[in-house]
Parts: C-alpha cells; structure tokens; sequence
C-alpha cells in the first residue's frame, strides 16, 4: 500500500512540475471559471447588468388600463429607472408604445424571448383586474403570465426577480385594505422551454461542469500522455525490471490521477465560493457518487485512448479530436435544447452530458434533461468498454 501511495504522490508532483500541465489542468479551469461566472454571473443585479424585459398589458379599454393591471405596469416601470446615476436599472423595460397594437407587439416579444433577445415577457392578460378583484372574494388568484427561455441563462434569474416583486406587490395592497390572505395571493403562471421550472444562479449551473472539464480534459489529456510518453522513451521497461507490477503501477496512477482531481476540485470550489458566491453543496450524498464515478469515467477514456494510439503523438491528436464535440455536445457551460436528431443521438452516447445533467439534478442546481438512470448506466458502459478494450490493445513496453 505504501509504494501505491508514493507512486501516486509522485506522480501528482511530476503533472505539476510541468508547466504545461500546471496550466491547462490547474490554472485554466480556474479563469474558465473566473471569466464565465464575472461575464455573466452578473446578470439582473442591480446597478451593474440589466435584464432585457418586455411587459404587455391587455387588460384595459378605450379609457386605459384596468386599476389592478396599471399598478402592476406601474411597479415594472419604477424597475426599469436606474437605481442612481450612471448605473442601470434592473430592467431594461420594453412596452408597446403609443397607438402601437399590443397584440403585434406580444407576437414580437414572444419571437425575441425565442431567440434570446429578451429575458422575459410578462404579460398581463385581459380581465386581470376583475379576477384580482374576485380572488379577495374568495375566487381563484389572478395570473400575469411569463414567457422564459431555458437556453437562456438570464431567463432564471429574471424570472425569480418577478416572482418576487409580485409577491410583495401582492402582501402590501392587500395588507393596507385589510384583505391579506395568503390563498389568495397572486400567481404566476411560468411557461418554460425545456420544463426546467424553477431559477438557479448560473454560478451555481456554472460551478459543476467546470469541475465536470477539469476532471474530463486531465483524463483524456494527462493520463494516454503520461503512460504513452513514459512508454516511447523506455521509462517503463525501467519500471518491470523492478519488483513493481503492472497492478500497482495501475492503482499509484490511478491514485495520481485522484490527486489531481482534488486538486483541481478544491480550486475551483473555493473560487466559485468566496470570489461569486456559489451555494451548491457537493457534500450532498448523492453528489459525492457523481464526481467519484467521473473521475473513474475519464481515467478510463484515458486508458481507451492510450490504448489506441501507437505513439504519444497519435494519443494526443486522438485527444484533440474527441475533446471538442464531446465537451460541446455536454451542456457544461449552457443548456443544451433543441438539437437536430444526428446530435441528439449523439448527446445521449456523451458520458459527458449525463454526468453533468446527474451532478447539477443531485445538487439541486438544474433539471434532469436526459433520463436520470442514464446518467449512472451511459458512464458505467464507457468504463466498462473502455476497461476491455484497454487490457486487450493496451502495450506496456516498445520493442528493443
């Protein structure tokens, strides 16, 4: 147990004497992380970043607006002026203007919210102000109604904003007329693509695919590099005339390769903690299965890969052409929705997207999108295939 351990601190400090590797598996992950979550971590707070909101009120007639609905047009409109001066406002409102056909503008919003030109559409539909009037009878709660947009990371978070303003919009005209109840509260009805149905900070949806990469590029990257390399130059041959077998060099690499993964895990942790304020607990215990079964994923796409290639060149050139598509087709970084067929096939074979949509739905941080079984049985398969094919083609030594 003693020579496992010091092959596997070994091994740990010789991936860290290279710069190479100290950068594109250590230090790159983190500014990944630092640059993606301050770009767009930022979204809806405000004075910094607005979001991109359109409200429509068809509740009113010849004379204007319904009382219930102007007061809610009127608590958007107040969000949509700067806190102070030289800042933004929370909302960057868009309203249908003067003699303008709210109906034709509706159609527009809708379309922007479909191609993310817009966070939000609110709408306030007709008769709102009769079926609020009706809900402090007694009746069923009014509606305003939101059109999301799940690739769209501000969608969440803008959407979150809104159910709180109309929350306490809600409790304070009812409080001061002395007719507060809380099942008669206003309701919002969320109409999401995807079905994802409730907001998450997109550090926190961030945070676990950058973990998810770091773990995925120092397996396929590290691991057939370091054991091809150590192979070409005769460094193992080296190894066999020892007292060392293959068995115990397998389990300090592997262990090696653990190190690195905590490493890397601990970095970006305490990154996304203390620099933006990431609340996911991967101490969950059905999270900590996730990150053990991806790290044993990519430890075993590494030795598929070694086993592959004949030389340390061709292992990394075989690295290169699968990194790409597997890490796009993923979802890490945004959500993945609405994909031709041809990708889609190809997003349920990516262990990838299954350990990222498992880990995000374990940590409360984002909807299951694939089948939730799947996110066990796709990486299990992978190590399984990978192991077989490893022990049969992998070669261990170079001929004299």
């Amino acid at each position: 147990m003693k020579v496992i351990l010091r092959l596997g601190w070994l091994s740990l400090l010789a991936a860290l004497r290279e710069r190479e590797t100290l950068f594109w598996f250590v230090l790159f992950p983190v500014l990944l992380l630092a640059l993606m979550a301050g770009v767009f971590g930022r979204l809806g707070r405000e004075g910094q970043m607005s979001f991109a909101v359109a409200l429509v009120n068809l509740d009113g007639g010849p004379g204007g607006p319904a009382p219930f609905a102007a007061v809610v047009e009127e608590v958007f409109a107040t969000l949509g002026v700067p806190p102070e001066e030289g800042k933004e406002p929370l909302f960057a409102l868009r309203r249908p203007r003067d003699g303008e056909d709210p109906r034709a503008f509706l159609a527009r919003a809708q379309e922007g919210v479909g191609l993310g030109n817009l966070a939000l559409l609110v709408v306030i539909p007709a008769g709102f102000s009769e079926r609020a009037l009706a809900a402090m009878a007694g009746g069923p709660p009014a509606a305003v109604r939101l059109y999301l947009n799940e690739a769209n990371a501000a969608s969440g978070m803008a959407s979150g904003v809104v159910d709180q303003v109309l929350a306490r919009l809600n409790r304070e005209l009812l409080t001061l007329a002395g007719l507060y109840r809380p099942e008669a509260a206003l309701a919002v009805e969320a109409e999401w693509v995807g079905g994802a149905d409730q907001p998450v900070a997109y550090v926190d949806f961030l945070l676990p695919g950058i973990v998810l990469m770091a773990f995925f590029v120092g397996g396929l990257f590290s691991v057939p590099g370091t054991i091809l390399f150590a192979r070409d130059q005769k460094i193992l041959r080296q190894y066999w005339v020892t007292p060392l077998g293959v068995p115990q060099y397998l389990a300090g690499f592997a262990l090696g390769y653990g190190f690195m993964c905590l490493l890397q895990f601990a970095l970006l942790w305490a990154l996304g903690r203390f620099a933006f304020g990431a609340r996911v607990d991967f101490l969950r215990p059905a999270a900590l299965p996730y990150l053990v079964l991806a790290a044993a994923t990519f430890l075993a796409l590494g030795f598929l890969v070694a086993s592959l290639a004949k030389t340390a060149q061709a292992g990394m050139a075989i690295a290169n052409l699968v990194n790409l598509p597997v890490m796009f087709l993923s979802g890490l970084f945004f959500p993945v929705a609405n994909l031709p067929l041809v990708l889609q096939v190809l997003l349920y074979l990516n262990p990838l997207s299954h350990l990222a949509d498992g880990l995000r739905f374990a940590l409360g941080s984002g909807q299951a999108v694939l089948p939730l079984p799947l996110s066990v049985v796709v990486p299990a398969g992978w190590i399984a295939v990978s192991t077989v094919v490893a022990a049969r083609r992998l070669r261990w030594d170079v001929g004299p």
